[in-house]
């Protein structure tokens, strides 16, 4: 059963349709107080995996933000999507386990493999969890649509969810995972490797500024964009109806507007989250890795919407065209 949220509507006209691509260096931009930078080579390939607008945002000023960010994640990356400036990195180039920030990139290639969202798929044994060890909520014999699995796998992280559909893949699971990383390639994530599609294996691993070119393609895609930013959907399991709930309490928050988003964790991945956000006007990208503790990625990505508020937003005709989008 769809759960018709109305909170689904919330941001989807108001994000920019992609990011820049870079001309020179030059039009990237480190802002003060904003911690290290990533080099110009790194941030021209972030900008030349994402699309290139068609609103002419060459104009887009960067955002003046005052004072230091302290963010407790190991590794971190935020842009401004508005003109692909890199506002705060922190380690975004050490390749490191991504857990199941992974479902992004397994939806990317579900759905690009134009099977049947309404075909029935049965959850069996050969989707348990060896890896970790995980629970599921999805027993043995749970037949569901691949529209309501990739529902699940996004929002409520489900991992038998997300190695069903990757099962059913012409060719099976080892066609799947080959693909998974042929997108990344083609994404430029250069730094990346995927063993399987739920994020389970610790072999699943990316850097944070590879990860934002993820995030930024999932959030051109209508189906993940609604589907992970869902609080709550409920299916037939048997004859019961289930309702799950999203990883990430953020999307019930009326202050957030966020148009994608995706939580992780393994004990090796620690817990992780990415997001593009609208904040100040702005389509933020932030990659959060690695933090320990159950509320740290939470917080952080707290003090980022809070930092990126703090900024003087320069009023362009670009900018101000960008809030009707």
């Amino acid at each position: 059963m769809k759960n018709n949220n109305p909170c689904l509507l919330r941001t989807t006209a108001h994000f920019l349709p992609g990011l820049l691509l870079a001309v020179t260096a030059g039009l990237f931009f480190s802002t003060a107080g904003a911690g290290p930078s990533m080099s110009a080579a790194e941030a021209a390939g972030i900008a030349s995996s994402g699309k290139a607008s068609n609103l002419g945002e060459m104009g887009v000023q960067a955002l003046r933000i005052k004072g230091k960010l302290n963010l407790k994640s190991s590794s971190v990356i935020v842009m401004d999507e508005a003109n692909a400036a890199i506002l705060y990195s922190k380690r975004a180039d050490v390749p490191m386990p991504v857990a199941s920030i992974t479902k992004l990139l397994t939806a990317l290639v579900v759905l690009e493999g134009e099977q049947g969202l309404d075909e029935q798929i049965t959850i069996t044994e050969e989707d348990r969890d060896t890896e970790k060890g995980s629970s599921s909520r999805l027993p043995f014999g749970t037949e569901l649509t691949r529209d309501e699995l990739l529902h699940l796998a996004l929002m409520a992280s489900e991992n038998r969810a997300a190695h069903a559909m990757a099962r059913s893949y012409p060719g099976g699971l080892t066609a799947f995972v080959h693909a998974m990383n042929v997108k990344a390639k083609a994404l430029g994530m250069s730094s990346a490797f995927f063993a399987d599609p739920t994020g389970l294996s610790s072999l699943n691993v990316s850097s944070a500024a590879d990860l934002i070119k993820l995030v930024s393609a999932a959030s051109f895609n209508p189906v993940i964009r609604e589907y992970s930013t869902y609080q709550s959907y409920a299916v037939m399991i048997g004859r019961r109806l289930v309702e799950f709930h999203s990883t990430n309490s953020l999307v019930a928050l009326p202050d957030w507007e966020i148009a994608v988003q995706k939580t992780g964790y393994t004990v090796d991945a620690g817990r992780c989250l990415v997001m593009k956000a609208l904040i100040q006007d702005r389509p933020v990208l932030m990659v959060l890795l690695h933090s320990s503790g159950t509320k740290t990625r939470i917080a952080d990505a707290r003090r980022v919407k809070k930092w990126v508020e703090s900024a003087t937003v320069p009023l362009t005709a670009a900018t101000l065209s960008s809030r009707n989008l």
